[in-house]
């Protein structure tokens, strides 16, 4: 037993989750250095969908927000989600790319970097946490968490040992459908902490309603660090709340020894943001309820919502039910993996066109064909070979690392990069995460006006160093 570390979402996951990721660095602002009198273990405020959505929808440059964070938050470290070989775009990039991210995010204030893969196809994170020791980064390496028959608490432990051993520096459990329960989370916590020497966190959303009841029994089976939400963007799809979970764990032996006063100063100023979500229409009430479909379909409330979204589109809403039956289905053939970005929608999406052509694999994604063939790395488990020809045909399966068949690219994404947007050495990383993204907002970037004795100001709305 022993007092329990907290990491807040707020800045990252708990807005992802609810708003599609649109606060903005602005509406963070005024609440950074309350999160950085907390004393959280660290605040997640980087990675995942914030840098896409940085360049798409807020015109910000996610460099320097990271930078002005940390500035403003000197004493809390700084996390973020990593996506391994997939870096944060949605393609595998090449080894020396990759090294270079990494570095370059070290540098800019990045503490503790989680990494994970889709698959858990540890040959997909290799890289990335070689890169993160080198620069002295804290290695969070993630279990994404799921069900099926290959995936029980051996496959886990096994798989934790094995990132402990490629060098992790802590283990987190990355339940991002909210489908542990909470004897699965103290058994599966428990084994964990019999096996690894590092510390483990549990990270789960609050979709299928387990996540507090969840969090106390891994509080019981000795885990180290839990994901939390400041309540007003808690629940739902988020987390659970950092307020109730202090409140809970107070005078235990697992006292986080937060303050909730200070919480408080924090929680005020969430609360307006809420209340503006809510306003301008960002945050529908629907998101912040619970959605026990999770736990029949194991399919998470964005999958769904998109499922529901390619039916209406084809006219066969009526068909929603015939095709989270064939979900179940589909991940079966393809391997198991775990239903999580970018798995969840190629899953998902062949499992309508299933359905609605009447036909199972009339109609063949590109997307599940790479799946299948090995572009995104190794299944949790073999796919059938006879199953496996009938959908890639002539191509040759990928049985390698699929980052093995990617060139050094760094020097050509350098040299692509037109000299009136190279404005710093991370721009590269940009334009190579988001190449039809990027050219307009570097744009829109290089007309903007900065200047603050020949330096860049704090933000667009001019909030400047002290």
């Amino acid at each position: 037993m022993a007092n329990i570390k907290i990491t807040e979402t707020v800045l990252r996951d708990a807005h992802q989750s609810l708003i599609a990721t649109r606060m903005s660095l602005d509406e963070m602002l005024p609440m950074l250095e309350a999160l950085d009198e907390v004393g959280f273990y660290s605040v997640e405020m980087w990675g995942g969908a914030t840098f896409d959505s940085c360049i798409r929808f807020l015109d910000e440059d996610p460099w320097e927000r990271l930078r002005i964070i940390k500035k403003h938050m000197p004493k809390t470290k700084m996390q973020m989600l990593f996506r391994g070989q997939n870096m944060l775009g949605y393609r595998h990039y090449a080894d020396d790319v990759v090294e270079y991210f990494v570095k370059k995010m070290v540098e800019n204030g990045i503490d503790i970097i989680r990494i994970f893969d889709a698959l858990n196809d540890i040959r997909n994170l290799e890289t990335a946490i070689g890169a993160a020791k080198k620069e002295n980064a804290h290695v969070q390496a993630a279990l994404s968490y799921t069900l099926s028959p290959v995936h029980d608490i051996t496959y886990f432990v096994n798989y934790a040992k094995a990132l402990e051993q490629t060098g992790a520096d802590s283990i987190c459990i990355k339940d991002m459908a909210g489908l542990v329960t909470p004897y699965a989370a103290y058994e599966l916590v428990r084994a964990l902490k019999e096996t690894l020497k590092i510390p483990v966190q549990l990270h789960t959303h609050y979709t299928s309603g387990l996540a507090s009841m969840a969090l106390l029994k891994a509080a019981e089976a000795g885990v180290d660090i839990v994901d939390t939400a400041m309540s007003p963007l808690a629940l739902g799809t988020s987390h659970t709340p950092t307020e109730s979970v202090v409140a809970a764990f107070a005078g235990t032996p697992y006292d986080t020894g937060l303050d909730l006063n200070k919480l408080n100063t924090v929680r005020a100023h969430v609360a307006k943001l809420r209340d503006k979500y809510l306003q301008n229409g960002l945050l529908n009430p629907k998101v912040m309820g619970v959605d026990a479909n999770t736990l029949i379909y194991q399919v998470p409330g964005g999958m769904l919502s998109n499922l529901i979204s390619q039916l209406k589109d084809a006219g066969k809403t009526d068909q929603l039910d015939d095709v989270l039956q064939e979900i179940p289905r589909v991940r079966k053939d393809s391997g198991y993996p775990p239903l999580v970005t970018p798995t969840s929608q190629i899953v998902g999406s062949q499992a309508v066109f299933n359905v609605i052509m009447g036909e199972r694999y009339k109609m063949v994604t590109k997307e599940f064909r790479a799946l299948v063939r090995g572009e995104y790395g190794k299944t949790p488990a073999p796919i059938d070979p006879d199953f496996r020809r009938f959908i890639i045909g002539d191509d040759e399966p990928i049985d390698c690392r699929p980052a093995d068949l990617i060139p050094p690219e760094l020097e050509k994404l350098k040299a692509e990069l037109p000299e009136k947007y190279n404005e710093q050495g991370e721009d590269v990383l940009t334009l190579a995460q988001f190449p039809q993204v990027a050219p307009k907002f570097f744009e829109s970037r290089s007309n903007r006006k900065y200047a603050v004795d020949g330096k860049h100001s704090d933000s667009k709305a001019g909030v400047h160093p002290a």
